[in-house]
C-alpha cells in the first residue's frame, strides 16, 4: 500500500510539473478568431450580337427633283391651255405650268421617300458579366490574451503557426 501512495503521488507530481511545464513554455500557434475573405469584384465584358431588318432609302439622283418639276410643268402648261381664250388662255397656261410644276415636284418627293430597299444588318452592344475573386483573408486571431489582426493570402483555418514567438503566415506547402 505504502508502494501504492508512493508510485500515485510520483505520478501526481509528475503530472503537475508536465503541466507546469506547457504553461510556460512558449506557444507554438495563434488562435484563429475568425477569418473574413477579401472580394474584388471585376467586370469581364463580352458583345452580345444579333440580326436586325432594316429599310434604308435607295439613294436619290434627282435631288432637286428637276424632271417631277418639268414634266409637271408641262402638264399643266398644256391643260391650263385648254381652259379660256385669248389673253386669259395664256394665264391659264402660265398658272397651269406653275401649278403643274409645282404638283410634280411634291409627286416626285413622294417618289423618292418611297423607293426603299430592305437589308439585314447585325446590331452589337457590350453587356458586362462581373466575377468575384477572393484576394486575401482578413484574419483576427488571439495570442497570449491578446486579439490582433493581420492580412493573409490564404484561410489558415483554426490556427496560425509560430516560429520564434513571429506568426508565419506564408502558405504551408502540402
Amino acid at each position: 500500500m505504502f508502494m501504492g501512495i508512493v508510485l500515485g503521488a510520483g505520478i501526481a507530481t509528475a503530472g503537475g510539473a508536465i503541466g507546469g511545464y506547457q504553461l510556460l513554455k512558449d506557444p507554438d500557434h495563434a488562435d484563429v478568431i475568425s477569418s473574413t475573405p477579401i472580394i474584388k469584384q471585376t467586370k469581364i465584358p463580352h458583345q452580345e450580337c444579333h440580326d436586325e431588318t432594316v429599310v434604308k432609302q435607295k439613294p436619290v439622283k434627282d435631288q432637286n427633283r428637276i424632271a417631277g418639276k418639268v414634266i409637271g410643268a408641262v402638264v399643266g402648261g398644256a391643260l391650263g391651255n385648254q381652259v379660256g381664250g385669248g389673253s386669259g388662255k395664256k394665264v391659264a397656261t402660265v398658272a397651269g405650268a406653275v401649278a403643274g410644276g409645282y404638283a410634280g415636284d411634291k409627286v416626285q418627293a413622294n417618289m423618292q421617300q418611297n423607293d426603299t430597299y430592305t437589308t439585314v444588318e447585325q446590331r452589337c452592344k457590350t453587356t458586362y458579366e462581373t466575377r468575384e475573386d477572393i484576394t486575401g483573408y482578413d484574419v483576427v486571431y488571439r495570442l497570449d490574451g491578446k486579439e490582433s489582426s493581420i492580412k493573409m493570402d490564404y484561410d489558415p483555418g483554426t490556427k496560425i503557426p509560430l516560429e520564434n514567438g513571429k506568426l508565419v503566415t506564408a502558405q504551408p506547402q502540402h
